[in-house]
């Protein structure tokens, strides 16, 4: 977990340099945020993580030699630093691949300076970074493109107080707008979503939203 005080640092994943070149200078220190390396392709990413050690890896998807997402998978499997996609709006079946290969969220390309700058800072801080409408979208694209799964058997711990609770983060609410719909304080939503996390081996809403799906937890409009 990230301390709100301290500076982030990120490492910068992408093939063009002018996109790396803008980002570096949207992410600069007044922000929070530093850029401490940058890369030209994914498989750069895992001598420069052991080199500058980021916080958040922001990681284009389209790549010629080594994906984002075969990258994001890599980082995964070592306990790597969390990875925030970064693609285009229309990019649906590539950010399901991303997101199931471990990624904490995604902005897209043409999104504002400031909510790079909000994502960037908040899957540092282990807590994902969705758009729940276009979230929605590519978990369409990916149920559809795949064989529907048997529930997970670890489901079976899940308490239906708790399975409330992951339904609606899975829907794109927020902690607040849990309580408020269950009736019950934001501390308990947060305990609630401590325990769904432990109990399905989940590292974060982002995982959460993908499991929710795969499970039939809640369906894809």
């Amino acid at each position: 977990m990230i301390n709100p005080e301290r500076v982030v640092t990120a490492l910068i994943v992408d093939d063009q340099e002018l996109v790396r070149s803008g980002l570096g200078l949207i992410l600069q220190r007044q922000h929070g945020v530093e850029v401490v390396g940058e890369c030209a392709d994914g498989d750069e990413v895992p001598a420069a993580v052991a080199q500058h050690r980021p916080d958040v890896v922001i990681m284009d998807l389209r790549m010629k030699r080594v994906d984002g997402i075969e990258a994001t998978r890599r980082l995964a499997e070592t306990d790597g630093p969390a990875v925030l996609a970064l693609t285009t709006f229309n990019d649906d079946e590539l950010l399901s691949g991303v997101l199931r290969a471990g990624a904490a969220g995604f902005v897209l390309k043409d999104s504002p300076a400031e909510e790079l700058i909000r994502a960037v800072r908040a899957v540092a801080a282990g807590h994902g970074f969705l758009d729940p409408a276009v979230t929605a979208r590519i978990l369409t694209a990916y149920r559809s493109a795949a064989p529907p799964a048997q529930p997970s058997p670890a489901l079976d711990g899940v308490t239906p107080r708790e399975l409330d609770v992951l339904t609606l983060i899975a829907k794109g609410r927020t902690n607040g707008e849990i309580a408020h719909e269950l009736g019950i304080s934001a501390l308990t939503v947060k305990t609630h979503i401590g325990r769904i996390f432990t109990k399905l081996a989940l590292r974060d809403r982002a995982s959460a939203i993908v499991f929710a799906y795969d499970n039939h937890i809640v369906s894809s409009p």
